[in-house]
């Protein structure tokens, strides 16, 4: 393989991650802001803040610690605001915000969250990653009723791809998605304009109850259903995962931007997935380049934020959370094979992916959190002394 074909394929999953990361989560964000009173410009400013400290963090830590470090938004935390914080004004939101993210901080700073993390078996946080990542496999069959066309010469390229072409098989794969989307008129152009995002500064408001009823749900969903998830992809993958470094920099990077609307950073697990593949780069070692790529694509998508807003509206959902699934089938694969690998932790992993992949929420903690504690407490029980 040639630079240039390294550099493509890096550059391609990177690209692929930041695409699926904007579009996936983007109206849950306009949702978020309008409930608080603000307005579209105001969601382009908090899409370029958020973009430019996601793309510095993640080149930042992937290039320190020579590892696939994806920073991504909370996209269940972003879910959760929408109820959360109905009946607060911006100011308010903003300093339950600043309250979250210094939990996080402390976190990070305390080393408790790392200290658990590296007491789960690898193959309990195998099994965890494939039920988070299995229902996006599954909806690509699911989408097929409503792009067949579209979707099924998407999963024809993949396969096409791996077989003749595996450098280039995600770049074909998007390329071939489009253009037949496109030539079926199922993308929207008339949503694309040109323009420029602006800064805006809201100054917090720290009220008792808005970082109770806000701030602390938003810091136990973001530890519990993104940072935990996030870990896991990193063990899944064999890298050593600099946790604690992780939470101290997301965590003080968000409490000082929170006013910009930086709502909540933290490890991506999904679009980081898709940069630590064999499609990244076949060599493990060199993977965090493809995570850097993703960081220059989120700065280049923060500095044209209000533009985007209309390009990934045009674009199908459907063919969005296809592509997601397809970029992912090799990592799905790849978790269940480690997950089943040793016969000590079997049942435990079976139980820890068959909770994560449920709908389960209890406390309004997601099932990711709640698949761990399901395997750890299986693993006590069947573990023979």
């Amino acid at each position: 393989m040639t630079f240039s074909d390294q550099l493509l394929n890096r550059a391609t999953a990177g690209l692929v991650a930041v695409i699926i990361g904007f579009s996936s989560s983007i109206a849950l964000i306009y949702q978020v802001v309008i409930t608080l009173g603000g307005t579209p410009d105001l969601v382009a400013s908090w899409l370029l803040m958020l973009g430019l400290v996601m793309g510095i963090t993640t080149i930042g830590l992937s290039y320190y610690y020579k590892v696939p470090v994806l920073i991504a938004w909370s996209t269940t935390g972003a879910a959760l605001l929408i109820s959360s914080a109905q009946g607060y004004h911006l100011g308010e939101a903003i300093g339950a915000f600043m309250f979250a993210a210094t939990l996080v901080f402390v976190s990070g700073v305390t080393g408790w969250f790392e200290k658990i993390m590296n007491r789960i078996p690898s193959e309990l946080a195998c099994a965890m990653l494939a039920g988070v990542l299995v229902t996006f496999g599954i909806d690509v069959f699911n989408f097929m009723n409503e792009l067949p066309l579209v979707i099924g010469l998407m999963v024809l390229m993949y396969f096409l791809g791996k077989r003749f072409f595996a450098r280039f098989a995600m770049l074909s794969v998007l390329v071939a998605g489009v253009l037949l989307a496109w030539q079926m008129g199922h993308i929207d152009t008339g949503a694309i304009h040109w323009k420029i995002s602006e800064f805006a500064y809201i100054a917090p408001v720290f009220n008792l109850q808005a970082c109770i009823s806000i701030g602390l749900p938003l810091y136990i969903v973001t530890m519990t259903s993104q940072n935990l998830p996030g870990i896991a992809v990193l063990k899944a993958h064999n890298y050593k995962a600099p946790i604690s470094a992780t939470l101290n920099v997301t965590g003080f990077i968000n409490i000082l931007t929170a006013p910009f609307g930086t709502y909540s950073i933290n490890l991506a697990a999904i679009t980081a997935a898709i940069c630590m593949s064999d499609e990244a780069d076949k060599s493990p070692d060199k993977r965090y380049w493809a995570s850097i790529a993703a960081g220059v694509f989120y700065i280049v998508m923060a500095l044209c934020a209000a533009t985007l807003v209309g390009l990934v509206a045009s674009l199908p959902q459907a063919l969005i959370l296809a592509l997601a699934g397809i970029a992912l089938f090799g990592t799905i694969a790849n978790s269940l094979q480690q997950a089943l690998s040793s016969a000590q932790y079997t049942e435990a992993a079976i139980v820890t992916f068959l909770v994560t992949a449920s709908n389960l929420t209890m406390l309004s903690v997601g099932s990711a959190f709640w698949g761990i504690i399901a395997g750890v407490c299986t693993l006590m029980i069947t573990r023979k002394s």
